[in-house]
Parts: C-alpha cells; structure tokens; sequence
C-alpha cells in the first residue's frame, strides 16, 4: 500500500507542472466517477462521446495480409509466471501469486501497488491486454473453423460483463488499455473479413474501440510518467485515428512520438530507460504505427527513420549469432501484438524494423508470425534483399553507456554497462548495476544478469533483484550504489564516467568510473583479447569492505581451488584466476536469478571479498568439448 513517506518522495520527483497536471487529472476522474460509479456501464453498450458518432472503422485500412498461408492455429497464450491460461482464462480478476481476487472496486480508488495479500497486478494485466481475442480472431479467419469463433465469443461476452467501464483491476492503467485497445483493433479485422460473425460483437467492438481511445486521449502519461507507457498510448490513439479516418487522433500521435524520440533515446540509438527489453517494447509500438501509416499514404516524419535506425543498430548488436541477448534494466516481457501465442520478441522487433527500413538487422524469414499477417510475402521477400546489418567486435555507445563486445569467432558475447541509472526524475526501470558486466559462449550464459522477477508485490524481492550485490560488479561496504526509494522510484543515484576506451586489431579496454560509494571512487577496467580472455580490474579511491559478485547462469557448475574457480557447462569450461593485493575470501553463495518474469529461482555466485582497494579477476575460455 501506498503511504505517506513514499507519496512525498514521488512529490519531489514532480516539477510544478506536472503537480497541475496530475491536479487537473484529478478534477477529470472526479467527473467520471460521478458519471460512471453509479451506474455501471460496460464499455461496448454506448458511445461515452457522442462527437464520435458517425466514426466506422475500415478494417482496410489495417492492410493485413489477408492472403497468408504460413500461420499456427492455437486458442491459448502463454501467461506471465507459467501458469496455466486454460485455468485461468475467465480468471480476469485473478491474484495469481495468491488465492484472492482483485476486488470489483472503482478503478480510481483501487489500490493495486505492493499488494501482497493479492498478487501482482502486472502478472493479471498480461491475461486483460487480450491477445488472446486477436489471436482467436486470426484463428477462425484463417481456418473458418467455429470452434474459434464460440470461443471468442463467449471470451468476450464474460469479460465485459465481469469489467464494467473503470470498475477493477482491468482499467487501472491507461497503457493497459491502449494495449487492450489495440488488440480490440486486430479482432475486428480479422472478425471483419470472416464468414458468418454476428453484427452485434463488430458493433461492441467498435464501441469499445472508440470509448477506449477518448478515454486514453484524455489520460495519456505526462511529466515524470512520460516513458515507455506515453509511446503506447501514443501508438493506440494513432492507430485508432487511422483506422477510423479521425486525423485529428492521428496527428496528436505523430506529434507526441515524434517530440519523445530526442527525450526519450540517447543519439547512439540507446533508449534512456536503459532497460533493452523497454526498448524492444517501444520501439514495436512506433513500428506498428509507421507501417499503419505507411501503408495509409499518411506521410511518416524523417527523423523517425533516423531514429529507429540507430534504435535498430542497437538492438541488433545486443543479439548474440546463437539467439542470445545482453540486457540490463527491467524486463516484463511486455508486448502489443501476439498473432501466434510466443516469440523472441527481439527478433520480432527487429523484423518489424527490417520491413520498414533501408536494412535487414535479423533473418526476416525465420521471424515470427506476426510478420506473415502484417507485410506480404512480397515484401518479406524484399527485405531479405536489404544489406544485412553485421555487429562489429567492439562498440561502445559513448553517450548511451553500454559497450558490447564479441569474440573474433563470435563464441564470445560480453555486454558492459557504463550507463546512468535510468530515464528521467524516478529512473523506473533502473538497476544499482553500474560497471557490471555479462558473458554468453557459445549462445550459453556464463555470467548473468539476475533478471527482474516481479514488479507490484513482494517488494523485498523487487528490491533484491536490483541491488548491487546481485550484480556483476562491485558491492562496497555491503552498500547499494543507488538509493531505491520505491518499486519504480530512486533517490541519489551513481554517477559513471568513462574514462578511457582503446581498441586495437588484438585487444580492447574499457575503463570507466562511478561516484556510488562517494566519497570514494569505483574505477573499473575490462580488457578482452578478442578471443579467449577478459581481465577485469577494480579500484577503490580508498580501503574498505570491498566484495566483487560473479553471478552464474543456473545451468553451469562451479568448483573452487585456493584463487581459482572452474567454471563448466556440457562443452564449455571457464577458468576465473582471482588477484588481490590483500587476503581475499573467495566463496559460493545462493543469488536469485529469474530468467522470466514471475519466475524465481536460485543461482550460485562467486564472490571475492577482501578489506582492500584493488583486486583483479583474469576469465579464460580454457577450452572447449566437442
């Protein structure tokens, strides 16, 4: 529950005028609440706005691929935690992580953050952004089979009896329901062009559709709360105006998106929530919406293709030959349109991005689905003309605060982080990770990133999953080098520099510092020789309890001998030669890990402790089994 102390730390993140902002919010969801708590009205059974009447939506306009062949059919989606849709496929106010419910309380007054007596709401969210509709749609245009469309139907019909217009836990996001939004729009295309559908589901869908849209026109994030959700809610007000031919929705979303590109991405192609998944997830959204446009003749501003080129180029460098990824920040596994039921949501990304751009950045051939229903073969075809995008060796993104680097055979995958906590005054989706690093060979992960977990409840493991300690860096003092001062708020924060980057045709070095443990200074150095060995030095500015963390993927094995850790999965071995000036204790203990969100397990890690100011790791690929 929300409560005093947290609520005047988030006021000082607020400038003056996001505190009239959110006042005048206030004085909106004031109205609403008298028009909508005492009569409950479902958000397919009227126009709320009567300026919208005499708006159709022209499934034409969507220009999907309605000649495909190349599809799956599959009624159910894979939920956030591995729990079982087909259980909890009516479950719309499911807790989850608890046997209780989400409450059927007016959204406004519902309090949903760190509610361990119910569960996580994003977990419940995923189950409400109804890719489950689209999915079925598609499912019953493609093979005429009724069984899809029952199912939809009945789907449908429960929800928005069991959902009342901004009643539960459903309509306590406004990015949630662009989402939702969104997912409606696929369904009635699909629905659309199908034999034999009721007048009546088109009807509500269009209702709600539109209802959606105002609601988000008036609500859509500002200020401080102005990061990935905007882009959404952008991409969902754009999508309806182009679908409905209402011009004005659609330049309020050319307008917002392109204003946020230079806000909200550093020029090297970072996204400054510095979280990739977030990235992937934003830049999906302005993906679908260029292709909508595009193929309306509506026209695209330039620096869009700008922008996303440099985004791509990212993206794509972080994506090992094997599949594998280097990712820092939060990861909810969000995502706005699922047509198949599961994917790599970066290659996905990344072939949206090959469609629409000058190159090819993934093999658009081998991508998922969505890709067949969104662009014809033709122009799946054309992109995998395009010049394919190859990663260097080395690329340091000076101004976004990553360096990535690969091996000369590409076995090697090591990421870097030299980058500011977050995005903005509240860094939301920030970790205290500052100089860490990771390491993929051969497509497998060596050492990790400890992932996100969980978001609205259980707060200690919100907490845990971001703290130093749990990171490939380094602890001081058992300190985190950042004050978390809620699930998605940070206080005083690290500040890194880099200091010098060589690279040469035989080696690189990286070295950068972070003022976290002010007044003394961290300096970390990475060399790697392109081929089997990353040296990594640490220094302090002065003596103190200093604990270097190595986290290893769950599935390697770990052995220790005097300063020496043997690390070793089926084919792979990784020898960890530990240097300290001082007596060191070098130990194996229990670190979280989760590999997807909602799922915790436990991990090993090496930590090397000493009452010090420099130590020094040398990481070998020893050898490799064939």
């Amino acid at each position: 529950m929300a409560d005093i102390a947290w609520l005047m730390r988030r006021l000082k993140a607020m400038s003056l005028p996001e505190v009239a902002w959110r006042l005048s919010q206030k004085q909106i969801q004031k109205n609403e609440e008298k028009r909508f708590r005492s009569n409950k009205c479902l958000v397919v059974d009227e126009l709320f706005d009567k300026k919208l009447e005499g708006l159709n939506l022209d499934a034409d306009k969507m220009h999907l691929n309605l000649d495909n062949r190349d599809y799956s059919l599959s009624a159910s989606i894979p939920l956030l935690g591995g729990y079982d849709y087909e259980e909890y496929k009516k479950a719309w106010s499911a807790g989850f992580q608890t046997e209780n419910e989400w409450s059927d309380t007016f959204s406004y007054s519902l309090e949903y953050k760190q509610r361990d007596d119910i569960g996580d709401a994003r977990t419940n969210w995923e189950l409400n952004r109804h890719f489950q509709f689209a999915l079925l749609a598609k499912d019953y245009y493609a093979s005429g089979d009724k069984k899809y469309l029952d199912e939809l139907m009945m789907l449908f019909e429960d929800w928005n009896q069991k959902n009342p217009f901004l009643w539960g836990i459903s309509w306590t996001s406004v990015m949630e329901i662009a989402i939702r939004c969104s997912n409606w729009c696929y369904t009635y295309c699909f629905l659309v062009k199908s034999n034999d559908v009721p007048k009546e589901i088109l009807m509500q869908l269009q209702t709600g559709i539109l209802n959606m849209t105002s609601y988000i026109e008036n609500h859509y994030s500002r200020y401080s709360s102005a990061n990935n959700h905007l882009i959404v809610e952008a991409y969902a007000i754009g999508q309806s105006g182009a679908l409905f031919g209402n011009q004005k929705w659609v330049d309020l979303a050319v307008s917002i998106l392109t204003r946020e590109f230079p806000l909200q991405n550093y020029s090297d192609g970072i996204n400054k929530e510095l979280s990739l998944h977030y990235q992937s997830f934003y830049m999906e959204a302005v993906g679908l919406l260029m292709r909508l446009l595009l193929k309306n003749d509506i026209s695209v501003p330039e620096s869009w293709y700008t922008w996303l080129s440099e985004m791509s180029e990212y993206l794509a460098t972080c994506v090992g030959k094997h599949g594998e990824v280097i990712e820092f920040g939060d990861n909810d596994d969000g995502k706005i349109l699922d047509l198949c039921g599961g994917f790599s949501h970066y290659q996905y990304v990344l072939g949206l991005m090959s469609c629409l751009l000058d190159t090819e950045y993934t093999d658009v051939s081998k991508c998922c689905e969505n890709l067949n229903w969104l662009f014809t073969a033709e122009e799946r075809a054309e992109a995998c003309k395009k010049d394919m995008y190859t990663p260097k060796k080395c690329t340091c993104y000076k101004e976004g605060g990553n360096t990535i680097l690969r091996s000369e055979d590409e076995r090697i995958l090591i990421g870097i982080d030299h980058a500011a906590l977050g995005f903005g005054s509240i860094a939301a989706h920030g970790h205290a990770d500052a100089l860490s690093f990771q390491m993929y060979v051969d497509g497998q992960p060596i050492f990790v990133d400890p992932g996100t977990y969980i978001y609205h409840c259980d707060i200690e493991n919100r907490n845990a999953f971001r703290r130093t300690e749990n990171h490939n860096t380094v602890c001081v003092d058992g300190k985190d080098q950042s004050e978390m001062l809620g699930a998605f708020l940070w206080g005083k924060r690290a500040e890194c520099e880099l200091l010098q980057f060589d690279e040469s045709d035989d080696k690189v070095t990286l070295e950068a510092s972070h003022n976290g443990y002010s007044p003394a200074i961290h300096t970390r150095s990475y060399t790697f020789n392109y081929k089997d060995e990353l040296i990594i030095s640490d220094e302090l500015t002065a003596e103190a309890d200093m604990v270097a963390n190595f986290i290893l993927a769950p599935d390697v094995s770990v052995t220790l001998s005097e300063n020496e850790a043997c690390i070793s999965t089926i084919d792979i071995t990784v020898v960890m030669k530990i240097c300290c000036d001082k007596e060191c204790d070098v130990g194996i203990i229990d670190k979280p890990y989760s590999r997807k969100y909602g799922v915790y397990e436990k991990t090993n890690g090496i930590c090397v402790s000493a009452r010090t100011n420099k130590s020094k790791v040398i990481i070998k690929i020893e050898e490799r089994i064939v």
